[in-house]
C-alpha cells in the first residue's frame, strides 16, 4: 500500500489540494480571505488564488505525519523570517487564524479530531483518503518513470 510518505511532497499536496477543491464541501475559503496575509512574515496575502484548499492539504499532510499536532506547532511551521529593516531579522510564527480555521474544517469533513491534551489526530476516514491518493499518484508517476515501479509497496 502506496503511502504519503512514498511520494513527492509538492505533487501530493497538489493532487490533495485539487482533490479537496472538488470533492469536500466543508472546506470553502473564507470570505475575508482573499485580503488577509499569512503571517507577520510576509508582506502580501497569498497570489495563488486557491491558496486556502493548497494550506488544507499541506496541514492535513502535516496531521499525517505528525499528529498528534498542535495550533502552535502548525504556526511555527509556517513562520519565517521577518524583516525588520536595518535590525537583524527574527523568527515569527505564521498567523493563527487562517490556520485554526482550516483544522476546524476538516474537523467538520470527518479527515481529523481532536486528541484532548495532545492536539489533532487523523481518522480512519482522512487516513484512508491520503492513502489513495497517494496511491493514484504513484501509479500516475510510475506511467511517465517505469523504474519506480519496484517502490511500490504491491
Amino acid at each position: 500500500m502506496t503511502t504519503p510518505h512514498d511520494v513527492p511532497a509538492s505533487k501530493f499536496i497538489d493532487r490533495l489540494a485539487k482533490y479537496l477543491r472538488e470533492n469536500v464541501d466543508e472546506i470553502q475559503p473564507l470570505p475575508w480571505s482573499i485580503f488577509a496575509k499569512t503571517g507577520m512574515h510576509v508582506e502580501k496575502q497569498p497570489q495563488n488564488p486557491n491558496w486556502w484548499y493548497t494550506r488544507s492539504a499541506s496541514i492535513l499532510r502535516k496531521v499525517y505525519f505528525y499528529g498528534p499536532i498542535g495550533l502552535e506547532k502548525l504556526r511555527a511551521d509556517y513562520g519565517g523570517r521577518k524583516n525588520r529593516g536595518s535590525k537583524p531579522n527574527r523568527v515569527v510564527k505564521a498567523g493563527g487564524s487562517d490556520i485554526r480555521k482550516v483544522l476546524q474544517q476538516l474537523e467538520t469533513a470527518g479527515l481529523i479530531q481532536i486528541s484532548k491534551p495532545k492536539g489533532r489526530v487523523m481518522t480512519p476516514k482522512g487516513r484512508k483518503l491520503l492513502q489513495e491518493v497517494a496511491g493514484d499518484l504513484s501509479k500516475e508517476m510510475v506511467k511517465t518513470l517505469p523504474d519506480l515501479k519496484k517502490y511500490q509497496g504491491e
